[in-house]
């Protein structure tokens, strides 16, 4: 999988989101082992924008190691400071079935009565009210009715 390709304006601009992130993967003694491969990865797929320290004191195999992983991680490569590296891959959209007999949960919902006198203070309840329940102007809990549609406006199944 290649690399990714930034202009450099990109590069810029995630270097500046970068600055405030801490790394969230080592690359110890070992080097890169498929654990650390596997890390790399499942952080890129969280967070998009990453941080890699490097324990190696050798800037080339450390240039050699940003290069390697962002062609195995298919991620742009956005700096390479001291033993840092910082990796950059655009996070996949998230998916999330809907579910249609799903039905509002239940919330809570303060009540508020005030006094006929203004020098009392007025009461607040606190009521849980499910999802098929309604708050009227009154203050009392109804059930909710199925909305009224016109059969001219119903459309034939």
């Amino acid at each position: 999988m290649p690399a990714l390709e930034l202009t450099p304006a990109q590069r810029r601009e995630q270097r500046g989101l970068a600055h405030h992130i801490d790394p969230v993967v080592i690359v110890g003694q070992d080097g890169l082992t498929p654990a650390v491969l596997k890390e790399a990865d499942a952080a890129l797929r969280a967070h998009g924008l990453i941080k890699i320290r490097v324990v190696s004191e050798d800037r080339a195999a450390r240039e050699a190691l940003l290069a390697g992983l962002a062609d195995e991680l298919s991620a742009a490569p956005v700096q390479h400071i001291g033993k840092l590296l910082v990796l950059w891959r655009p996070r996949p959209a998230k998916t999330k079935p809907e579910r249609e007999e799903r039905l509002p949960g239940p919330r809570t919902v303060k009540l508020v009565k005030f006094s006929k006198s203004p020098t009392h203070r007025p009461t607040v309840k606190k009521v849980r009210v499910l999802g098929n329940e309604r708050v009227t102007a009154g203050g009392s809990i109804k059930r909710a009715k199925p909305r009224r549609v016109s059969q001219k406006k119903k459309v034939p199944d």
